[in-house]
């Protein structure tokens, strides 16, 4: 018996005219295969034609495996990069007020709560209209990452506003500290959760790197706020700032080396195409920036300034380029098909080292 098989570099195993044949039936005397007994050289009619195509990286009416998310790069990654950037500013302006620095604070609870209302803009943009987030509010369901987001945000605003409000009027001190409090504990949450609501999907770049994709996007909502606070903040007082973009651009590069090792295939939509090239430049603009702001940045303002622009460039990239890795791993069945195959020939093979 022949076999054939599709692999990542197309079909193995064909054998040549073993292809099923339409447009008529075996005459009487025929053999399979359209030859005449008897006959040196019969053939079957010249209409005939393969009944059966060529094996390849399809499903039914050359439709994806999966249906792959309708959502905008705008809308969805920009939420991503947002919302990192507001939860991880909030637990940085915490630690800027608890430690005597009132410019950083003040100038990372700005841009916290600037960046939420960015960032709950593109999601409600993307849901088509506002009380569609409403509805999202009348269950909390703890296994479901969305309800859970939904609630986040809903409770983040509300304490991070406060926390502004107090710090600009000067009223209500010890209830503004206490505002800074609670939307630092809210915002390690808002920085993270959005990881785990990507993992949860079925798009192959994203659930198969949900071991490491939360470090990933903690990592990239911590080298935002540094950057920020480089960029909006006094020089005598960006010290924890550089240290944050330090330990965010180390974060974020050993996860994404470490998700590209344990990915297998599914791994070139993070290195190839547009994720390729977003992920390359924030690669580029992270070490730049934390390298600067660590060099350059305690003595000069403007370098300083430009060592924050570029971390927040390369946040924003990082986000981008995850977006469009999962959008053509949705898109293309190699990377539903061959690590299901893998996987599925690991197991096999388990009891028989057994």
């Amino acid at each position: 018996m022949s076999e054939s098989d599709v692999t990542r570099d197309g079909v193995r195993g064909e054998r040549p005219g073993r292809d099923a044949l339409v447009g008529r039936g075996m005459g009487d005397g025929e053999r399979p295969g359209g030859k005449r007994r008897g006959r040196k050289g019969g053939t079957g009619r010249r209409g005939d034609q393969p009944m059966v195509p060529r094996a390849e990286f399809t499903s039914y009416y050359g439709r994806p495996v999966l249906n792959p998310p309708t959502w905008q790069p705008r809308d969805i990654a920009g939420y991503f990069f947002l919302g990192g950037l507001a939860g991880a500013g909030s637990v940085l302006a915490a630690g800027a007020e608890l430690t005597g620095r009132p410019g950083m604070a003040r100038a990372l609870k700005v841009s916290s709560l600037a960046a939420l209302t960015g960032s709950t803009a593109a999601l409600i943009h993307d849901l088509g209209r506002p009380r569609r987030f409403a509805h999202m509010l009348r269950v909390f369901k703890p296994t479901s990452p969305m309800s859970v987001g939904s609630w986040l945000l809903a409770a983040y605003g509300p304490v991070a506003g406060a926390a502004l409000a107090s710090d600009l009027t000067g009223r209500l001190p010890r209830a503004g500290r206490a505002a800074t409090v609670a939307a630092a504990l809210l915002g390690a949450a808002v920085a993270s959760y959005t990881a785990v609501l990507a993992a949860d999907t079925a798009v192959p770049a994203w659930h198969d790197g949900y071991r490491e994709l939360p470090y990933l996007f903690v990592g990239s909502a911590a080298t935002a706020a540094g950057g920020m606070a480089l960029l909006a903040s006094p020089v005598a007082e960006n010290a924890p700032a550089r240290g944050v973009a330090l330990l965010g651009t180390a974060v974020e590069t050993a996860a994404v080396k470490a998700m590209e090792r344990r990915l297998g295939v599914v791994a070139e939509t993070y290195r190839e195409g547009r994720a390729g090239r977003l992920m390359r430049t924030a690669e580029a603009l992270s070490a730049t920036g934390a390298l600067g702001g660590a060099l350059l940045g305690r003595r000069s303002r403007t370098a300083a300034a430009l060592s924050g622009a570029a971390l927040l460039a390369a946040s924003a990239c990082t986000r981008f380029g995850v977006f469009h890795a999962g959008m053509r791993s949705a898109k293309d069945p190699k990377y539903t098909v061959l690590p299901q195959r893998e996987r599925l020939e690991a197991r096999r093979e388990r009891p028989r080292e057994g």
